[in-house]
């Protein structure tokens, strides 16, 4: 009776977060309830969006293939674009089609990426162009995230969304980390002539992510409302400079974290099994470390927070350049786990504010939706998928600078440099003290 009471169209409909009587008695239990399948669906997602970043070290000799260094940073670099285009129509479309059909839907989708690299990866003389259309169609995990984020956004009141839009996202970000371990484990018992047994066990799992979706998730009808108001958060100059800031934490946590595998093969001679070994080790304390971003951003103000990790970064990055420089490949991997776990918090605290920002600014003075959750959603989605082209940008560094300098310095270096250019951003836009911003308020702790 309670799960028919939780379900129906009118308490749905009169959805209201804000009002704490209605979050204690009936909207904290149906959030929690689309927060957890929510998870689980966008972990699965994430999984087969990063299973690329896997099988390249599977596609060597001994399995008959002859790619480059470069061919495979290539491949690992298109998923990340595709699944940075997608997350804004994703974004979009989980507000026209709800939370639960729109869950179910693109989950059932992922079942095409895992079949056709289960296909190709036995097929040693296919050229590297299909290979690239193949790694394109993983890109569509890459999506879920923007539409599992709008969609627990709007389940939350505002001083409860940090926390939740953290284990929301820190859940998924924790796709990387099975998708590597689960390539660990076949190599270390099948070897790395065996790519298909990684590929095939996402299959069944996607299957009953989808059914729990569809038992146990709700369309939101307020939802709706934030459709139309992505036009909007386009025109506003915040949503960019919000979005730069997500390209520098969850750009740095993607990019490092699909590409930590392939540098120590290359830079350091690792084999597939020693690099993934190492390789889960910084997206399992980034992933871990996003919900904590978040609640510290709900307590000390988001834009403090993430200063402060973007300090870090800039630090770690200079340390993982001198790692570089003095071939140390323990040093590499410390620098590099440290530096993928303080991106992570920096993802949460990003993320949180978004809303802080956008309340601050609810006289309507710099927009029309400015201030409203309906901003909040659309900027999510925005910033989402602008914030994934970090990856991508960090493989294409990899790529070009080890193709023209065979190391990875050059790249590294370029990093560094714009770590500290976002720490100026930070700095003169959301803490002037003549200017304060909503982002720099903090927020009383959530019960």
């Amino acid at each position: 009776m309670t799960q028919v009471q939780d379900r129906s169209p009118s308490l749905l409909a009169n959805w209201d977060p804000e009002d704490e009587r209605f979050w204690r008695e009936t909207g904290g239990r149906v959030a929690r309830r689309n927060l957890v399948v929510s998870i689980v669906n966008e972990h699965i997602g994430f999984s087969v969006f990063t299973l690329w970043s896997v099988l390249v070290l599977f596609l060597g000799p001994d399995t008959g293939f002859s790619f480059s260094a470069s061919d495979k940073f290539l491949l690992i670099s298109t998923p990340t674009a595709v699944g940075a285009l997608m997350r804004l129509p994703y974004g979009y479309l989980v507000t026209r089609f709800g939370g639960r059909d729109w869950t179910v839907f693109a989950g059932l989708v992922l079942l095409v990426p895992t079949v056709l690299a289960a296909v190709f990866v036995r097929l040693p003389g296919t050229p590297l162009w299909v290979f690239v259309l193949v790694a394109a169609t993983a890109g569509l995990g890459g999506g879920n995230f923007a539409s599992s984020m709008c969609n627990i956004h709007a389940f939350y009141p505002r001083h409860r969304q940090g926390w939740a839009l953290g284990l929301n996202a820190g859940g998924g970000n924790l796709g990387v980390v099975t998708a590597q371990l689960a390539g660990l484990a076949v190599l270390a018992t099948a070897g790395d002539t065996h790519p298909v047994y990684l590929v095939s066990l996402y299959m069944p799992l996607i299957v009953l992510a989808a059914v729990a979706a569809a038992l146990w998730m709700d369309n939101l009808p307020t939802l709706q409302h934030q459709g139309s108001a992505q036009r909007a958060a386009l025109r506003n100059k915040h949503t960019w400079m919000l979005s730069l800031l997500y390209v520098t934490t969850f750009g740095s946590f993607i990019g490092y974290g699909f590409a930590f595998g392939l540098v120590l093969k290359e830079q350091f001679g690792f084999t597939a099994l020693q690099a993934a070994s190492v390789t889960f080790l910084g997206p399992l304390l980034g992933s871990l470390a996003r919900p904590v971003g978040g609640r510290w951003a709900d307590r000390w103000g988001g834009a403090r927070v993430t200063l402060w990790m973007l300090l870090a970064m800039t630090a770690g990055t200079a340390f993982l350049y001198l790692a570089t420089e003095a071939s140390s490949s323990l040093a590499f991997i410390v620098a590099s786990t440290v530096l993928i776990t303080f991106a992570g918090i920096g993802n949460g605290s990003t993320y949180r504010m978004i809303p802080e920002v956008f309340a601050g600014r609810a006289d309507g003075a710099e927009g029309s939706t400015a201030g409203s959750s309906q901003a909040s959603g659309a900027v999510i989605a925005i910033a989402g998928a602008v914030g994934a082209l970090g990856g991508v940008l960090i493989n294409l560094a990899f790529r070009f600078s080890f193709g023209a300098a065979g190391s990875a310095g050059p790249a590294i270096a370029g990093f560094l440099v714009f770590y500290a250019l976002c720490v100026l951003v930070v700095r003169a836009v959301y803490l002037r003290k003549d200017r304060p911003a909503a982002a720099d308020r903090p927020r009383p702790e959530p019960a």
